[in-house]
């Protein structure tokens, strides 16, 4: 079975378009390797968090901030396709 993506934004920080820029990017990346990616509106307030099967990936707060797109399907290629080049996002 395909793993799951969930995005949990706050609705309150507008936060919305970013979540869904953001699956947009993961699903034109992984399309053949997840199952789906869901966003989910939190109910804490500046809440933006990223798991892969519920384990958290990502976490604005704990990790200071918004990070680069490339690094977020970078942690996400690790977990469900170790093995998959990203091209352009693997470059330093």
């Amino acid at each position: 079975m395909k793993p799951t993506i969930t995005i949990e934004y706050c609705p309150k920080c507008n936060w919305m378009l970013r979540a869904a820029y953001m699956a947009q990017e993961f699903l034109s990346t992984f399309s053949d390797y997840v199952e789906a990616v869901s966003l989910k509106p939190g109910v804490v307030g500046g809440v933006y968090k990223i798991y892969v099967e519920g384990t958290l990936i990502f976490d604005r707060k704990a990790d200071g901030g918004f990070i680069e797109i490339k690094e977020l399907k970078q942690r996400i290629r690790d977990i469900i396709k170790p093995d998959l080049s990203l091209g352009h996002s693997d470059t330093k």
